[in-house]
C-alpha cells in the first residue's frame, strides 16, 4: 500500500457531511454520554509486552478491577445514570465478574478491541482479529452483541469502519471532528456507522494520571471542573454532544473520582441536558434519519 499522501489530490479526512441538527428528545439542549473506557492491565500488555512480567506498571491496570469500577458503580447507582463502558476482550476473560456486575447495573457494554492495540493503516489481519477476539469474549461472558465500538487509542482507518458496518455494529465513538453526531461515509460511497465524536477535553487521561511512560502534572479539581464546566455549557448552547472518556484507572482515583461524580451532579442539577447512553443517542439519531429521509 502507498503511503506517498504527495501523489494524491488533497482531499480532507471525513467525507461524510457536517452532522445533522436533529433536535435532542422531550424539548433538551444537549445530550452528555458518560462513558468509561474499561482497558485492564491490556493497556500496559499493548504499550510494551515486556510489561507481561513489570508488575507495578500492570497494577496501575490492576486498580481498575480491585477499586476504580466498583466505586464508579456505586456513584452511578446513586445517581440513577446509565453510562457506557467500552470494555476490552482482555478484560472480560480476566475479570468476567466484575463486567458482570457492570451489566447487571443496567450499563451499555461496548466494544474496545481485545488486546487494546492500535488500529493500523495496512494491518487489516489484525484489527479483524482485535475485533472478532472481541466479539467472541462478550458473547461468552455476557451473552452481548454490542452496538458501539471505542477504537484503542482513540484511532481508525478506513477498512476498519467498513469492518464495523460488516459487523452490524450501530456506532463508533472515535473520531473528534464534530460537536455532533453524524453518519459515516465510507470509501466506496455507502453509509457506514454513526459517529458519537468525542470531546477530547473530557478524556480524564490528559488530566492526572502520572507514570513512568507519560508522567504529567496533577490538575487541581478546580481547573478540571471549569474545564469541563465551560465546554458543557459552550456545547449545550450550541446543541452538541459531550461524549466523555473516562477511564476508571483515573476516575476511579479518590481525586478523580471527586471531579467525576461533582461533574455528574452540576449535569443532573440541569433539566436540558439528556443524558444518556451511546446505543440510546444512535437510535435516537438513526430515528431522525430515518424520518427526516420519509420528509
Amino acid at each position: 500500500m502507498s503511503l506517498d499522501y504527495t501523489s494524491r489530490p488533497p482531499s480532507g479526512a471525513n467525507q461524510a457531511p457536517p452532522a445533522p441538527a436533529y433536535p435532542w428528545p422531550s424539548g433538551r439542549q444537549c445530550a452528555l454520554m458518560p462513558a468509561f473506557d474499561v482497558d485492564g492491565e491490556s493497556v500496559w500488555l499493548a504499550f510494551d509486552a515486556l510489561s507481561e512480567q513489570r508488575l507495578v506498571s500492570r497494577s496501575y491496570g490492576g486498580y481498575e478491577a480491585r477499586v476504580g469500577v466498583p466505586k464508579i458503580l456505586e456513584a452511578l447507582a446513586a445517581r440513577q445514570i446509565r453510562a457506557t463502558f467500552f470494555v476490552t476482550g482482555w478484560a472480560l476473560d480476566a475479570q468476567p465478574a466484575l463486567c458482570e456486575a457492570i451489566a447487571r447495573g443496567g450499563h451499555e457494554i461496548a466494544h474496545h478491541g481485545y488486546w487494546h492495540q492500535r488500529p493500523e493503516p495496512g494491518q487489516d489481519d489484525a484489527m479483524r482479529q482485535e475485533l472478532e477476539m472481541g466479539l467472541d469474549a462478550m458473547r461468552r461472558v455476557l451473552g452481548v452483541v454490542p452496538a458501539g465500538y471505542r477504537a484503542p487509542y482513540g484511532e481508525s482507518v478506513a477498512s476498519l469502519l467498513a469492518m464495523l458496518q460488516q459487523r452490524g455494529f450501530a456506532y463508533s465513538s472515535s473520531w473528534r471532528d464534530d460537536i455532533r453526531p453524524y453518519r459515516h461515509v465510507l470509501a466506496d460511497g455507502t453509509p457506514g456507522p454513526i459517529e458519537l465524536p468525542v470531546n477530547f477535553s473530557f478524556d480524564d487521561w490528559s488530566y492526572g494520571l502520572t507514570h513512568r511512560h507519560a508522567p504529567r502534572t496533577l490538575m487541581t479539581r478546580e481547573h478540571v471542573m471549569s474545564i469541563w464546566k465551560d465546554e458543557l455549557a459552550q456545547t449545550r448552547d450550541w446543541g452538541g454532544l459531550v461524549s466523555m472518556v473516562m477511564h476508571p484507572q483515573v476516575s476511579g482515583r479518590p481525586k478523580g473520582f471527586r471531579i467525576m461524580t461533582e461533574f455528574l451532579d452540576h449535569a443532573l442539577a440541569d433539566d436540558g441536558i439528556w443524558i444518556a447512553t451511546g446505543a440510546q443517542i444512535a437510535a435516537h439519531f438513526s430515528a431522525c434519519e430515518t424520518a427526516a429521509a420519509q420528509r
